[in-house]
């Protein structure tokens, strides 16, 4: 069975980014006006490390982005 699982959503004026996790791989979605991103990574630290490598992606998204992504790393580590 193939699950998707939202990992991290984060939604700001210029745009939004999701890490979504399934069982074999992480997808990093990125999208704002006019444009679009989507790729596969083997890990969730490769794809916020490419993050910083898409185009579009503004230093304030990127910013939020990966607070948001520690948050829930550190969240997702209590439970």
């Amino acid at each position: 069975m193939n699950v998707t699982r939202h990992f991290s959503d984060t939604r700001t004026p210029e745009g939004r980014v999701r890490f979504l996790l399934f069982y074999d791989r992480v997808q990093l979605r990125a999208e704002g006006k006019g444009w679009h991103h989507q790729s596969n990574h083997q890990s969730l630290e490769e794809a916020a490390n490419f993050l910083a490598v898409v185009p579009n992606i503004t230093q304030c998204l990127y910013e939020q982005t990966l607070g948001d992504l520690e948050r829930q790393l550190a969240f997702a580590g209590a439970a």
